[in-house]
């Protein structure tokens, strides 16, 4: 018998360029799940927003729980005005909020957008706090979205997401493995906003500029490339490890981007398969010089799907992470998180609608 659910996915990423919203309806038959996108959404932050989101790790306490009240009714009001369009109301709502904190081997991961309050100003039942419990169970807390890519995107040998940090998803045996390579746009992003852009539009900038060799072999030889995985990264590690080394250099911005552009493409090639199709998802994948050096650096066949999937493979993901977390089936690979077992991961904000 096949099963259907209409889901909201919700994800506010690490580099801050919005928030995707992505209406899907997921199908269920003798195992095999399929899912139709209905609508996507991109929102971008004001100015104010973006930066009160950048600085939240940095906030007090109580700003913070305020900060976490006025997200969740951004988010709302979002999710109210796609409801609207569609003229469908979904089942539920499934959100990823935005990471503030992501600090595992301390036991803890944050993110705002609270879930109760989207549920109370939705009417509408909130699956949301998915990577508390795999970090409970001694795991990462991520990468969260290989799931998705082992029931929903099976036919490639690999995913590849270029978000505010890159991250790979694979079949490595009886086991799927997954784990965050490197920083993306986070550090690209940094600089062209220092420059008065919010990004480097398809790498133009990095492009112009020229690679700083010493600069590059520093990088290269930093500890959390030789880690094995399961292994993860935070905005923490772009502050307090990656950006000290650049502001060490006197180089120009053009030339840090160039460098670092350089740099994410080779990491990011070697931890491709030797071959095979990887499908390439996220902000990055519209930037075409790192595309372009990423391609230099493998011998993997580099797919770019349709813009949609481009963009919103992520919201769709978390909305399918949701749709399982509401069908109680685990939705957390203990393989790709480190924990102790897989888990069905996510907190419930339940909505009666009598």
């Amino acid at each position: 018998m096949q099963h259907y659910r209409f889901v909201i996915g919700l994800m506010s990423g690490t580099s801050l360029d919005g928030l995707d919203l992505a209406f899907c309806q997921f199908t269920e038959n003798q195992g095999v799940y399929r899912y139709e996108v209905v609508a996507t959404e991109e929102v971008s932050y004001s100015d104010e927003l973006r930066s009160r989101l950048g600085r939240a790790h940095q906030l007090s306490g109580f700003e913070l729980m305020r900060l976490d009240q006025e997200f969740a009714q951004f988010c709302a009001q979002e999710v109210n005005r796609l409801i609207g369009k569609v003229g469908i109301t979904p089942d539920f709502i499934a959100s990823h909020g935005h990471t503030v904190f992501h600090a595992p081997e301390l036991g803890f991961t944050t993110q705002i957008g609270n879930g109760g309050t989207l549920a109370g100003l939705t009417g509408i039942p909130v699956v949301c706090d998915f990577r508390s419990l795999d970090v409970a169970l001694g795991g990462q807390g991520a990468p969260l979205v290989p799931i998705g890519d082992r029931l929903l995107f099976s036919e490639y040998d690999a995913c590849l997401n270029l978000g505010g940090i890159a991250n790979i998803s694979f079949e490595d045996g009886a086991k799927w493995v997954a784990y965050d390579i490197s920083l993306c746009n986070i550090p690209l992003n940094h600089y062209a906003r220092q420059m008065g852009y919010p990004f480097d539009r398809e790498g133009a900038i990095a492009e112009k500029g020229r690679i700083v060799s010493p600069l590059i072999i520093q990088l290269q030889k930093l500890k959390y490339y030789k880690k094995p995985y399961p292994k993860s990264l935070g905005r923490e590690w772009f502050e307090q490890v990656f950006l000290p080394i650049l502001e060490e250099t006197e180089a120009s911005s053009e030339d840090l981007m160039a460098t670092i552009t350089e740099h994410i493409a080779s990491v990011i090639g070697a931890n491709l398969p030797d071959q095979g199709k990887v499908l390439v998802t996220g902000g990055g994948a519209f930037n075409s010089f790192l595309m372009k050096r990423i391609a230099a650096h493998t011998q993997s066949e580099i797919c770019l799907p349709d813009e949609q999937t481009i963009k919103f493979k992520e919201a769709i993901v978390f909305a399918f992470l949701g749709y399982l977390r509401w069908r109680q089936e685990d939705n957390t690979l203990a393989s790709v998180t480190g924990a102790t077992q897989d888990s069905a991961g996510g907190a419930i904000y339940w909505i009666s609608k009598k």
